[in-house]
């Protein structure tokens, strides 16, 4: 542990410390604590100048931040909240114990939530609003293991009905879903897909909350700074876990939250020292950990430790006992206070000393264990709560310590207070008389679920607080205006009539991406996002055109101010500019790309990055936004394993589409063509912005220079189904004699394949895909409606290739299993041989790593004449 800096054990002069106390303290009688913190800044340069090698400590004595004297008044009815928070515990635990008694499978959570429930419900009573006429709303994101105390809450409110309750984790089985109407099942964790009108935000991937939290109070502050949303009443809040600050995304960007002065985000981690397993510490203390990191990365930092009981105890210690017992103490040991009694409590902590026994003389053993921590005192949290709420300048974290599995009787604090879902007769009594619940022995044994009549005290308090904040929460709303879609002529007619122009598709694109944002009614809500790639995929156009978000503006002249090119980062500017951070990119782009149902506002974000840094290092998130149904488009750009020359390896993207297939709602395409690419991005505005579906666009581009033909007519339909015939070489053969199937960077390769097969008298068919997993999804849902004994309806692609036998060899950029996601719905008696860059990539050219790899024209030539026994 830290040593105290207050202790004088090692003190060389006490009286000339003495001294410097009384100064101070007179300073701060005299003057108060603004002149105070001036004199320490004064006192701190001064020891940098001499390089004493000092600085301030981090970490801050085990108290309360907000001391007793600077409470925010409580402005609620303290025991009618106490009462319902009761009810919403025992409602919660109910829900989850049935499900286990009736199915010991179902799992559940009911610790989690025994520590958070005080947290929740005074941020329900006086701080979360709801959107309605009067207010935007704010956004919260609920710890994920928390959920079923989420759905106590909505039963009270009327919202969910007890026998939705008895579905938890029972979404097949609840007759809504068999029959269309009647109890609903509600979802394990937060899933705005599976409850699209409840939940708001996905968390429960754990990590992936906090950083998407960051990013959407960011994104809130750009809608306002440009002018599209005011978002400035509005706050983001998060209750989030101690041990999933572990996770790397929780820590990834708590000092772009600091730089952007986000004091629109408040954070509320919920210290209940425990993982699934043991202690988060057992060896420190979390809490110290976290103060030390967020004050480091320039947050306001609130400790919400000990409740009211305790401010009693903390006045009569005048010697400082009481506050060095509790830096002594670690949070192995902490845990083991919370899950022992009273008396335990009595022996082995304040038992250390005689000035720790003198604070509790005259307390009895129950009044001991009752000593509540602070996150389970509303009074408190409503102080630490109020304190956030009104600071400027700096996102907010509260430390709120709690004990995991509060009032569990026997699984209170333990090791397996995590799994703990099953009660005996007696815990649910002994729940049952310490929350002083309104149920007979019998009720609670049988776990009856308990809401108030409407005209109680409590259920009117419950709605009137909720009238008051804007309605219920969570709520999820996707209705938003329409936004027309430019005619695809208006910004792509060059990509569609190329004539044989030589460009990349990365360099259409950005064309294309331009002429989008001129347009009137869609431009502005275009939302071009990169993560330090600008240059290299050709947008440093953009720069000027429409410029780099900043909040702060541009406070210098950049070095390269004299050129066309020069960048520029304005308040008003469009771009998200993300530097070295995927993660804080996708982020970005799920906070876009969920406006239409966060803010009501429908925007259209265009990620564009390395695609091997796509799905392969943040498709959790990616899974996450498409969970909050996402709508948007993803750009994947040098794709493919051959397509970047010299990079090697990491850089070098063999499985995207292979992970991009197995995301429902993500219509992934890999176009050669920029005619090809434009009809794709085309639908996906008309999809997402216009027809208003759930849906998210990945589409892959290369960096290759080579001629651009002009898009054939009447091909649109097939291009946005999968694929479409290209031709037959040579030009005037009636019965080809194989079949060329190619997609991407290797089409190129195909087509001289097939020129050169022709060259030889053979005859072969080329046909572009430009989707595997839009074909792969046609055929298997033809085939699973044969199977219920539907018509027959014949795959997609088995119509496209036609009937007859001639061979078929497909070839990718990717590794095989993407051409092979089509092979049991191709024409039945044709031999399939699909070509692929499976293994680890390399660096050297093009030509080279395609022959390596051999997926270039003469090995594809070469395994045509093998499939026709040439």
């Amino acid at each position: 542990m830290n040593p105290d800096p207050l202790d004088d054990t090692h003190d060389a002069d006490p009286g000339e410390t003495a001294e410097w106390r009384d100064a101070f303290q007179a300073l701060i009688a005299a003057h108060g604590p603004q002149r105070a913190r001036w004199m320490l800044d004064q006192l701190a340069r001064l020891a940098r100048q001499q390089r004493i090698g000092w600085q301030p400590e981090l970490v801050t004595p085990y108290v309360n931040t907000i001391a007793v004297e600077a409470q925010a008044p409580f402005p609620g009815d303290l025991a009618i909240e106490e009462r319902l928070a009761s009810l919403m515990r025992w409602n919660a635990l109910a829900m989850v114990v049935r499900a286990n008694h009736s199915y010991g499978e179902l799992g559940g959570h009911i610790a989690s939530y025994a520590s958070a429930a005080d947290l929740f419900e005074t941020g329900f009573n006086h701080f979360f609003h709801a959107r309605c006429a009067h207010h935007g709303g704010d956004l919260v994101f609920f710890q994920p293991h928390s959920a079923p105390g989420v759905y106590a809450r909505a039963f009270l409110e009327g919202r969910l009905s007890e026998d939705d309750l008895k579905h938890y984790r029972q979404e097949l089985s609840a007759p809504s879903f068999s029959e269309g109407e009647g109890a609903r099942g509600l979802s394990s964790y937060p899933h705005p897909w599976l409850m699209p009108d409840f939940w708001q935000f996905p968390t429960g991937s754990m990590g992936i909350g906090p950083i998407s939290s960051i990013y959407h109070a960011r994104f809130m502050r750009y809608l306002t700074d440009r002018r599209l949303l005011d978002c400035s009443a509005r706050k983001v809040w998060g209750v989030f876990g101690d041990g999933e600050m572990d996770e790397p995304e929780s820590m990834s960007a708590l000092t772009l939250a600091a730089r952007e002065k986000l004091d629109n985000l408040v954070w509320v981690v919920n210290c209940n020292l425990q993982r699934l397993d043991g202690p988060v510490r057992g060896n420190g203390r979390i809490i110290d950990e976290l103060e030390q990191l967020f004050a480091g990365a320039g947050w306001n930092v609130v400790k919400l430790l000990w409740g009211s009981d305790w401010d009693g105890l903390f006045a009569r210690d005048t010697s400082g006992a009481l506050v060095h017992a509790l830096a002594d103490t670690v949070d192995g040991q902490m845990q083991t206070f919370a899950a022992k009694d009273g008396r335990f409590n009595r022996d082995n902590f304040f038992g250390r000393n005689e000035a720790l026994r003198q604070l509790v003389q005259g307390m009895t053993d129950e009044q001991i264990d009752r000593l509540k921590r602070g996150g389970h005192d509303i009074v408190k949290i409503h102080a630490a709560y109020a304190a956030a709420a009104a600071h400027r300048g700096q996102p907010t974290v509260i430390l709120a310590h709690t004990k995991k599995g509060y009032g569990m009787g026997a699984g209170q604090g333990r090791m397996t207070t995590h799994s703990h879902k099953k009660f005996e007769d007696a815990d649910l009594i002994g729940f049952r008389n310490r929350f002083n619940l309104p149920l007979s022995d019998e009720e609670a044994t049988s776990l009856t679920f308990f809401r108030p009549g409407d005209t109680s005290p409590e259920m009117q308090y419950l709605q009137a607080r909720r009238h008051e904040l804007g309605g219920s929460m969570p709520r999820r709303a996707a209705d938003c205006a329409v936004v027309p879609k430019p005619d695809i002529a208006a910004y792509a007619q060059f990509a569609l009539a190329a004539d044989g122009k030589e460009m990349s598709t990365t360099m259409a694109f950005v064309r294309l991406l331009g002429a989008l944002l001129k347009d009137a009614v869609l431009g502005p809500r275009v939302v071009p996002i990169v993560a330090d790639e600008a240059r290299t995929f050709g947008m440093a156009n953009l720069f000027k055109q429409v410029g780099i978000y900043s909040s702060v503006g541009q406070r210098y002249a950049p070095e390269d101010i004299d050129t066309i090119l020069s960048y520029r980062e304005a308040t008003d500017g469009q771009i998200l500019e993300e530097g070295i951070s995927e993660a804080g990119a996708i982020a970005s782009w799920t906070a876009a790309a969920t406006s239409y149902s966060v803010h009501g506002l429908a925007m259209l974000p265009f990620y564009i990055y390395y695609s091997m840094f796509g799905f392969q290092r943040v498709g959790d998130q990616i899974w996450a936004a498409a969970d909050q149904r996402a709508r948007g488009f993803l750009l994947g750009a040098t794709s493919g394993r051959t397509t970047l020359g010299g990079e090697g390896l990491q850089h070098q993207d063999g499985t995207s589409h292979l992970v991009a297939a197995t995301i429902p709602n993500c219509k992934a395409y890999d176009p050669a063509f920029a005619g090809e690419m434009a009809v794709i991005v085309d639908a996906g505005i008309r999809e997402m912005m216009v027809e208003q579906k759930d849906v998210f666009y990945y589409v892959t581009l290369m960096n290759e220079n080579y001629a651009q033909p002009s898009l054939p007519p009447g091909v649109t339909d097939d291009v946005l189904r999968g694929c479409y015939r290209l031709g037959v070489f040579p030009a005037d053969s009636r019965t080809p004699q194989v079949t060329l199937l190619g997609s991407g960077a290797i089409l190129t390769e195909v087509v001289r394949a097939a020129q050169q097969l022709g060259a030889q008298g053979i005859a072969a068919e080329v046909f572009s895909v430009t989707s595997w997993s839009e074909l792969a999804r046609d055929g298997a849902a033809c085939s699973a409606a044969a199977q219920r004994g539907e018509p027959v309806t014949v795959p997609f692609i088995a119509r496209q290739l036609g009937a007859g036998h001639a061979p078929i060899v497909a070839a990718t950029d990717y590794v095989r299993a993407v051409a092979e996601s089509v092979r049991a719905w191709l024409p039945e008696g044709r031999r399939y041989l699909t070509l692929g860059t499976d293994g680890f990539g390399r660096s050297d050219t093009r030509a080279a790593l395609r022959s390596f790899f051999e997926v270039d024209a003469s090995s594809i030539v070469r395994a045509a004449l093998h499939v026709l026994g040439a």
